[in-house]
């Protein structure tokens, strides 16, 4: 089965704040989750985005697909960037600092 990368949304009614979280694809928004690698928190001022970015390379390196909303998070940390330029051959930036 197909394994995604997508946000579960929590909090109150208007108050909305987002779990980023690996779960397969035919799982309800809100269902069983594979493993949570961060979250995100639209509301606050500025927006609040904390993500464990070594787990979400795994998950991309193991094959799980970010949806829209997801993939624009990731990119915002930076992670499509690194998993794009590992994919490519191309190095990192830490790696050229070494």
């Amino acid at each position: 089965m197909a394994v995604k990368i997508r946000l579960k949304r929590m909090g109150k009614k208007r108050q909305p704040s987002y779990r980023i979280v690996v779960v397969e694809s035919a799982s309800k928004r809100d269902g069983k989750t594979v493993a949570e690698i961060g979250h995100y928190n639209p509301l606050s001022d500025p927006e609040e985005i904390q993500l464990d970015v070594e787990a979400a390379l795994s998950w991309l390196r193991q094959g799980a697909q970010p949806t829209p909303a997801a993939r624009k998070l990731l990119s915002r940390m930076g992670v499509m960037r690194a998993w794009h330029e590992e994919r490519f051959g191309r190095p990192t930036t830490e790696a050229e600092q070494n």
